[in-house]
């Protein structure tokens, strides 16, 4: 409780099931009045996360600081750049989720956003295959691509999902624009509601004859790809 009055927000709270008392009380009513995600589990299952004296809470926090996509982009106007994001949908491999990472710090992009629900924690795991680059580059977590997808557009961006269907491919689209790329999984792809509204499907042209790229290194190819097209631009 004094974690989150103190402005530190947890990925998730597990509780024990049965608990009861005013602390209970006080902490049930602020994990849904900061919209927390929770789970009721039995006792078995905190002893399994920790070894410490839990009180019938554990709270998992994340490990590295989130921020807000509104108040990075103005930031990124005003230094005279033209935003440079990757939105992840349903990315679940926490190694792709930090090989990702490292390839978006190297190139400069400006954020790399998160939904809040079906894509990889950012773990030591990510942290370490991302060389430390999620340290590095600032983590938005929204609450919905989609709702995240408007707001961009809105804020005068162009959101491009890049997806093996597009009919277009990437070295026909003008990146030196604000651009922000959505990336699907390597299993599903990007979500058919995502895909509707995307300003434009594209796709990396490809002689091979297997159907798609890990999507680490499908990310690379289209950050290098748009630094190219903006460092050709500014000579």
């Amino acid at each position: 409780m004094e974690a989150v009055e103190a402005g530190k927000t947890p990925e998730k709270v597990f509780i024990q099931q049965g608990l009861q008392g005013d602390n209970f009380l006080r902490l049930f009513h602020l994990i849904r009045q900061k919209k927390i995600p929770f789970q009721m589990v039995p006792v078995e299952k905190l002893n399994r996360l920790t070894r410490g004296n839990h009180q019938g809470v554990v709270a998992n926090f994340p490990l590295i600081d989130y921020q807000p996509l509104d108040g990075l982009l103005p930031m990124v106007y005003e230094a005279g750049e033209a935003p440079l994001l990757v939105l992840l949908d349903g990315i679940t491999d926490v190694r792709n989720l930090g090989a990702l990472a490292r390839s978006a710090e190297c190139a400069g992009v400006h954020a790399i956003v998160l939904p809040e629900k079906g894509v990889a924690p950012i773990s030591a795991d990510a942290i370490k295959a991302s060389a430390g680059a999620l340290a590095r580059v600032p983590v938005c977590k929204e609450s919905s691509i989609p709702e995240c997808m408007a707001f961009l557009k809105a804020s005068g961006i162009q959101v491009i999902g890049l997806d093996e269907r597009g009919k277009k491919s990437i070295y026909e689209l003008d990146l030196k624009k604000p651009s922000a790329f959505v990336m699907g999984s390597e299993e599903k792809g990007i979500s058919s509601a995502v895909l509707k509204m995307a300003d434009e499907v594209a796709a990396i042209p490809m002689k091979g004859k297997i159907a798609s790229l890990n999507v680490s290194v499908a990310a690379g190819i289209v950050f290098f790809e748009t630094l190219r097209q903006r460092d050709h631009h500014k000579s």
